[in-house]
């Protein structure tokens, strides 16, 4: 056993006959099933096979945790049909010979344990859940566009039923140790200091698996049909087959051929090698480069102190306590932070369902009308309204007060930082930090960089941004940025339409057909038509009128949302839409033409980086059609 000579597992057998296959991927800081480390899996299994242990427990030897997945750079190499079905019947074979191993088997997941990781720890007979904060587990392959092909479609509905896993695989949501537990994919959970121990015990322990209960086995068995139709039904709420058939087919390959992909090679080659699948890939990337931002800063944030709590200052507060920052939050009084403070709870209670949890969330937000905060804060977020004079004040005192060494930051989405930078000591320090509504959903934050900025402040206002789980955007100080600035002429040409006489449902229809989250003309009423008039001057350009169906609504005092009324009645909580009625030809592309173009000029000007980079902004600020790859992708494709 101690003869094979392998470069990413390590195998030994303990005083006990136990094998212990430890995974420590070389040259990689956390673990993937690439091809080689699959191929060595299987040299594993022909040792045991001719010395039998007593029985075997996998293990990482990462720190970042179990198994990320599939090597994902591997998908990038799938060119023909043969290598898709190569990559499914790789992992298919190995884990059913690893679920039919005689002796038992162990999978002790500590730390994330998604996609593949999850469908190895499927095919063992036990599955230790290690209860820490990091520990995840999740098929997220539909955000890749792809299924999970190697049994986890075979084995997730047996552990858990049918309904929960159709649920996982087609959201790609992830389970903590606890809820594993409790939903039966984990046999148990223990705390780190004990998970050797209480896996020796559990593997050899010849417990019986949890079984399902009796209705579940039906849903699973002769009632699927019941079970997919309701799944189709869901997933047709969110994603068209024709944008992104990977759901689709993770249900079909369920229900009619027992989770075995290779029975339906058509399906296979037909996701494997889409365009979705292409491009959703080429978005993981994009994801992993704007996670790099801030990498090599050796800067933690422990005290963060936001001055401005309305909407946006109050969620920002809220959402560095709820990522473990202190944070202080200053206004004019206390009556104007406590509808921020209740909205920062109500938003908790329905994450945390711990009340001591809860209590020490809500005790990291403090209230702090004097600005006490400011002096001890390692980052300091300016978040009041949109008045350079007002900002001046503000800054003056703040530059009194604040460390030299902490980030000064401004979440202006509108003003240029070398306007607001004039009355700092070092004008150099000021960063921006602009963060999108509602905070707790948008993943992207532009970190904002003027003429003759500090680089320093810049990389550490990426580390925080990072810190705090959200997706940090080098941008260049320009009118609207990135984000803001393609919005605004794709909103401006949607009103265009409206004034045409083009209903607004039908505008909105002819977006979320070419694959938007969200209509254009119902965004408007999301941002505010008030907030749409005061940047009109600078939409429209060069002295053009705002369009009239923006004026009459905001004359009328018709805001949108904010006011119950604009272009759609919000009075029950959502837009109230007429019938779309017939799309004409080409309203789309006309639609999106405005901003396919601003995004070059943006490029071009320097504004953010490289195409890549725009793409990936646009695509995490607005929801861009992620199955196209971004705007300047989709542009490319276009023109072949």
């Amino acid at each position: 056993m101690m003869t094979l000579n392998l470069q990413h597992w390590r195998v030994a057998v303990d005083g006990e006959g136990i094998a212990w296959a430890t995974l420590d991927k070389a040259g990689e800081s956390a673990n993937s099933l690439s091809k080689a480390v699959m191929g060595e899996l299987g040299q594993v299994l022909d040792a045991l096979e001719r010395q039998p242990p007593k029985a075997l427990i996998f293990r990482s030897g990462k720190e970042a945790g179990f198994i990320a997945g599939a090597d994902i750079q591997e998908f990038t190499q799938l060119d023909t049909a043969e290598k898709g079905r190569e990559l499914v019947e790789r992992g298919w074979n190995l884990f059913n010979r690893l679920a039919a191993v005689p002796y038992p088997t162990l999978a002790l997941v500590r730390g994330h344990c998604l996609g593949g990781g999850l469908e190895l720890a499927l095919a063992c007979r036990y599955l230790l859940a290690v209860d820490e904060p990091g520990t995840k587990m999740g098929l997220p392959e539909v955000m890749l566009g792809i299924f999970p092909g190697w049994g986890g479609m075979l084995r997730l509905p047996e552990r858990v039923g049918p309904a929960a896993a159709l649920d996982m695989m087609l959201t790609g949501k992830t389970l903590d140790a606890k809820r594993a537990r409790n939903m039966g994919l984990a046999d148990d959970c223990v705390p780190p200091r004990v998970m050797e121990n209480a896996a020796r015990m559990l593997v050899l322990s010849k417990q019986p698996r949890r079984p399902l209960p009796f209705v579940q086995k039906l849903l699973n068995g002769p009632l699927k049909f019941v079970v997919a139709n309701g799944a189709k039904k869901q997933v047709a709420k969110r994603a068209r087959p024709e944008h992104y058939p990977a759901p689709y087919a993770i249900i079909d390959i369920w229900a009619k051929h027992n989770g075995n992909a290779l029975v339906a090679p058509e399906l296979v080659d037909g996701i494997v090698r889409s365009p979705t699948a292409r491009n959703l890939v080429r978005v993981f990337f994009l994801q992993e480069r704007l996670k790099s931002f801030g990498k090599d800063v050796e800067f933690k944030a422990r005290r963060v102190h936001v001055v401005g709590a309305g909407v946006m200052g109050g969620d920002i507060a809220a959402w560095c306590a709820l990522r473990g920052l202190t944070v202080t939050l200053q206004d004019q009084t206390m009556e104007r932070i406590a509808p921020a403070i209740k909205r920062a709870r109500d938003g908790f209670a329905r994450r945390i369902r711990d009340q001591l949890q809860l209590r020490a969330v809500m005790d990291r937000l403090i209230p702090d009308p004097e600005g006490l905060g400011a002096a001890h804060a390692d980052v300091v977020i300016e978040a009041i309204f949109e008045n350079v004079d007002a900002k001046h004040a503000l800054f003056r005192k703040l530059d009194a007060v604040m460390r030299p060494d902490a980030v000064l930051a401004t979440n202006t989405s509108s003003l240029k930082l070398e306007d607001l930078r004039t009355v700092l000591k070092n004008p150099a320090r000021l960063v921006g930090i602009h963060f999108f509504n509602p905070v707790a959903k948008m993943p992207l934050v532009e970190v904002v960089s003027a003429e003759g900025g500090d680089p320093d402040m810049a990389k550490k206002a990426a580390a925080f941004v990072k810190q705090i789980e959200r997706l940090p955007l080098p941008v260049h100080s320009a009118p609207g940025f990135l984000v803001n600035a393609v919005l605004g002429p794709y909103m401006l040409e949607a009103m265009r339409a409206v004034d045409e006489g083009i209903a607004p449902e039908t505008v909105d229809e002819a977006m979320l057909a070419f694959g938007m989250p969200m209509g254009p003309v119902e965004l408007v009423d999301m941002v505010g038509l008030d907030v749409a008039m005061a940047a009109g001057k600078a939409l429209a350009g060069s002295g053009a009128e705002p369009p009239k169906c923006l004026v009459e609504r905001f004359n009328a005092g018709h805001l949108g949302k904010k006011t119950g009324k604009g272009f759609y009645d919000h009075s029950s909580g959502k837009p109230a839409k007429g019938v779309a009625g017939t799309v004409p030809a080409g309203l789309a592309e006309r639609l999106i033409r405005p901003l396919l173009e601003r995004t070059q000029k943006l490029v071009d000007g320097g504004v953010v980086a490289d195409a890549d980079l725009a793409d990936a902004g646009v695509i995490f600020g607005t929801g861009f059609a992620p199955f196209t790859g971004g705007p300047l992708n989709y542009v490319k494709k276009q023109n072949g």
